[in-house]
């Protein structure tokens, strides 16, 4: 393809090239219409590309400021690709021999669409004249139809040939051309069978006939038909044809010739078919039942199609057997107080149901058409043809029992997973068909419908001693309904947007209405066991509460509205014990990220414990991958998301993946009801919060810090270089770790002890003394958050050496410790708070910070968005200024731009288990992350 300019100005592309390809300069002799309608020859430059690289440009020039030749070819180019997408490609050779792929065979509409294209050819598309002729000779330019045919087979032969089709084409020929072609002489005779039964004027289709019904058990017959390609809707029997009695000028006089190849092709797809060729007239063929069955089986339906053979069945018989499941019971329609979903007894009827076409069919009557052993028999007054092994299939699965949540995810999937996991489906790979019946219908509408009584808000307790926001009072509707129903609830608002509180207001909800009785458990890390308490004790007063907590543990005479907190430790060591000692109404597993591993013996002991309902709140229901996701939603509703190993299959890899882009649809409606997902930038949930600002602050290495950094990433490279697998994987681990210790400060890699000399040693920590003498300039408080608890001793010795009142939180400290390190920040005596992001990220409301440092990146965004929102949640009123410090030209610096793009390495990250999905960067790959590079 030569792109040009008919006044000879240099020619622009109309689009971008891909950096590997670049077009070739070239001075073209075109014919130009001149004055007095006479033709001149003249010589323009162009830019000259390979027909598959200005594919792109054609397509993009079909509109827009493209000329009209431009447009032209950009039309032609999309005719081709819809030819080819709808599997029009034959293989032949080229005049000179060269295997080659080409468009057809065209039915009648796309040819008449090819010559409508070829008629609308502008002048300047075809103004290239053909070689051959004497300088004193006119130019004769080619003909529009031969020029647009050899495009489009031109376009054909670049598209096929990928690397991977010398698999399929069995060898070189037709396949990926890497190197020059080669004649073929030896397929003459065969792309010339391919070119007369492909592009013949005939194409075939069997019409199957039922005849002879009258016999016990009647017969069939196919009947071959031919349709003339010039005019598609001309369809005469092949008796006819040959017989020389066709509609006139329908078929070409060499159509019996094409016939017998067509026939030959469709007997070479089902030898049944043999008796055709064998005729001296070829007509029909009489068809025995097991041929009956063979055509109506996919291996031979595939092999006919790919023959380019259709098979047309009487109208009048009925011969669709569809199947679909009915789940719950029609005999109790209304909505009516449910069982507990959780209760291990509840379960529901899974019936089967059987149709031909709009006809119902009994157990008895499919078993009759089954014992016939027939594909053709009779049925209440008409004939019926079924595939045996649909047959056999259907009779194959009996009515069984599920339990109420099995019965609750089919309906809302509308599919049932079988008992190993995976979906019930046909064994073509069709999913089944499930229809709900009766209360779980109805219930299904209520889970499914925003507008129903289960998404609107209910009346605030009067005994909450508080106004809860609009959204909080949707929250609990939506908390009361869900557990008033027996299911469980997963509350995944943003951190400080009232979970505790909305939580507080359904205890006392559940209990005023005197519907559900039982205590409730709460199950929290131990930095939040005094906010519960306080938040329950301002919010519910009267209301009993107690710390199940510490040595003087004690659960006699627990009250019927009682609170019981306890912690994760705790529930695990006295889980028997928590187990029997009440009939807990609500039990409910705060910052619920703990309990996202579901072979943790956390998850596991969390799950002995029985409830009515239970609830977890969490504001990251997802920090690295939807197994997590998965582990949190069994807690609550058992069984809702199917076994791991299925919903692994179903769900997860193919959201994680992208393979199956409707995979993450079908999860959100399957677990929309049970989750409620709200952002503080959501509108209407917290206009009240002030802004956010976020800034990266880009540091230098001191030249120790450098020294160090290099020297560990030469040697550990080194190591790497020549491990494997798990020991490979854990110097990576090693490597980064240190990576990012040097980064922080030299004295922390070095382990250094005894007060080891800090100033003047660390780029971060001299960015970081400049900041905090800015911010406690201003009067401001601020959290300093490192995921290191030894870089955070190293920090408080230094603050105090410099007269800094600061205070230290980490996970070794007392409870009682903890809360007595909030109060001290939050009534402004410590202006500094250094906290261990493990210990710290979650529960905590440390609302009087106006500033958040995080000293080191931790590289999943969520769990540092979870640590920011101990100052940025409801009660801020302040602007929240969040400040990120970043060593440049360091494998920090790296990641935190990988993040901000999200692409390549950072979806890796992003989507799966942060450091650990480095591990598996090849030697080059990690070499890349980490090695320093210098910054001018």
């Amino acid at each position: 393809m030569a792109f040009w300019s008919p006044d000879g100005a240099p020619p622009e592309l109309p689009g971008r090239l891909p950096p590997s390809v670049t077009p070739e300069n070239r001075e073209l002799t075109v014919a130009l219409p001149a004055d007095g309608g006479t033709v001149t020859a003249v010589t323009v430059p162009a830019l000259v590309l390979p027909v598959r690289d200005a594919l792109p440009l054609l397509t993009r020039a079909r509109s827009g400021s493209a000329t009209g030749s431009a447009a032209f070819w950009g039309a032609a180019a999309v005719l081709a690709l819809q030819l080819a997408a709808r599997g029009r490609l034959l293989p032949g050779l080229s005049t000179q021999e060269h295997d080659a792929w080409r468009l057809g065979p065209l039915e009648g509409s796309d040819a008449e669409r090819l010559r409508e294209l070829a008629d609308a050819m502008p002048v300047h598309a075809h103004a290239v004249p053909l070689p051959g002729h004497g300088p004193d000779d006119p130019p004769l330019l080619p003909a529009p139809h031969s020029l647009l045919r050899a495009f489009l087979d031109a376009v054909a032969d670049t598209l096929p040939r990928t690397p991977a089709a010398a698999l399929a084409a069995g060898g070189p020929a037709f396949a990926d051309r890497t190197v020059r072609p080669e004649p073929r002489p030896r397929l003459r005779a065969w792309a010339a069978e391919v070119a007369a039964g492909q592009d013949a004027g005939v194409r075939l289709s069997l019409r199957v006939e039922a005849h002879q019904l009258d016999l016990p058990g009647g017969r069939f017959r196919a009947v071959a038909q031919l349709h003339s390609r010039t005019d598609p809707t001309v369809v005469a029997d092949a008796a006819q044809v040959f017989a020389g009695t066709a509609p006139a000028g329908a078929f070409s006089p060499a159509a019996r010739t094409d016939a017998l190849l067509t026939l030959r092709r469709a007997a070479t797809a089902w030898d049944a078919l043999a008796p055709l060729l064998s005729a001296a007239v070829p007509d029909a063929v009489d068809l025995a039942d097991e041929e009956i069955a063979e055509l109506l089986g996919a291996p031979v339906s595939r092999a006919l199609g790919a023959a380019g053979v259709q098979v047309h069945w009487p109208r009048d018989l009925v011969r669709t057997l569809t199947t679909h499941a009915v789940v719950g019971s029609a005999d109790h329609p209304g909505p009516g107080p449910a069982p507990s979903l959780l209760s291990p007894g509840a379960l529901t009827a899974f019936d089967w149901r059987f149709a031909l076409g709009d006809t119902p069919l009994t157990r008895e009557e499919l078993d009759r058409l089954a014992e016939s052993g027939r594909p053709l028999v009779r049925l209440r007054d008409q004939w019926v043809l079924v595939d045996p092994e649909a047959l056999r299939r259907a009779r194959a699965r009996p009515d069984r029992k599920l339990t109420a949540v099995e019965a609750l995810r089919a309906a809302l999937t509308g599919q049932v997973e079988r008992d190993g996991g995976g979906t019930e489906e046909t064994e073509d790979g069709e999913p089944i068909e499930v229809r709900a019946v009766g209360a779980l219908e109805e219930l299904r509408r209520r889970l499914a419908d925003p507008q129903s009584p289960l998404h609107r808000p209910v009346p605030q307790p009067p005994a909450l001693a508080a106004t809860l926001r609009d959204y909080q009072l949707r929250g609990l509707g939506w908390l009361h309904r869900l557990t008033s129903l027996g299911l469980g609830a997963v509350l995944a608002d943003d951190m400080g947007l009232g979970k505790t509180i909305t939580l507080i207001a359904l205890h006392l909800h559940r209990h005023s209405t005197a519907e559900h009785t039982g205590p409730t458990l709460v199950v929290c890390p131990a930095s939040l066991l005094g906010n519960w308490q306080r938040e329950i004790e301002a919010f519910a007063p009267g209301t009993p509460v107690r710390r199940h907590h510490g040595g003087a543990r004690d659960l006699t005479g627990l009250a019927d509205g009682e609170f019981v907190l306890t912690t994760y430790g705790t529930m695990r060591l006295d889980a028997a014990e928590l187990a029997a000692a009440a009939d807990w109404g609500l039990v409910v597993a705060d910052e619920a990220q703990h309990i996202k591993n579901h072979a943790s013996a956390t998850a596991k002991t969390l799950r002995t414990l029985p409830a009515s309902a239970r609830v977890a709140l969490t504001g990251t229901p997802v920090e690295n991958n939807l197994t997590e996701l998965w582990a949190i939603v069994d807690w609550t509703t058992p069984g809702l998301l199917g076994r791991l190993p299925a919903f692994r299959t179903r769900y997860a890899d193919a959201v994680e993946s992208g393979a199956d882009p409707a995979a993450a649809e079908r999860l959100a409606a399957l677990v929309r009801p049970f989750l409620l997902r709200r952002r503080k930038s959501d509108p209407g949930i917290a206009p009240e919060l002030p802004p956010k600002t976020e800034t990266d602050r880009a540091v230098s290495l001191t030249p120790e810090q450098a020294g160090l950094y290099e020297a560990v990433v030469r040697e550990t490279l080194a190591e790497i270089s020549g491990a494997q697998g798990v020991a490979r994987r854990g110097l990576i681990v090693k490597l980064l770790t240190s990576l990012k210790q040097i980064c922080n400060h030299p004295a922390q890699f070095l382990k250094e002890e005894d007060a080891p000399r800090l100033a003047g040693r660390s780029g971060k920590l001299e960015a970081f003394d400049e900041l905090l003498e800015s911010i406690l300039a201003s009067g401001a408080q601020v959290l300093v958050f490192t995921q290191y608890v030894r870089m955070a001793r190293l920090l408080t010795e230094h603050l105090w050496a410099r007269a800094v009142p600061s205070a230290l939180l980490h996970g070794g400290l007392p409870v009682a410790r903890r809360e007595e390190l909030v109060r001290d920040f939050q009534s402004g005596a410590v202006p500094v708070f250094l906290l261990s992001l493990k210990a710290a990220g979650t529960g905590l409301n440390l609302t009087r910070a106006e500033h958040v440092v995080h000293f080191d990146r931790w590289w999943n965004p969520a769990v540092e968005a979870q640590a920011t929102d101990r100052a940025y949640r409801i009660g801020q009123d302040r602007p929240v200024q969040v400040h990120r410090l970043i060593a440049e030209g360091t494998v920090e610096d790296r990641i935190a731009a990988l993040l901000r793009r999200k692409q390549s390495l950072a979806d890796a990250v992003l989507g799966g288990a942060g450091e650990a999905a480095l591990t598996e960067l090849s030697d080059a790959e990690l070499a890349e992350l980490v090695t320093l590079r210098r910054v001018s």
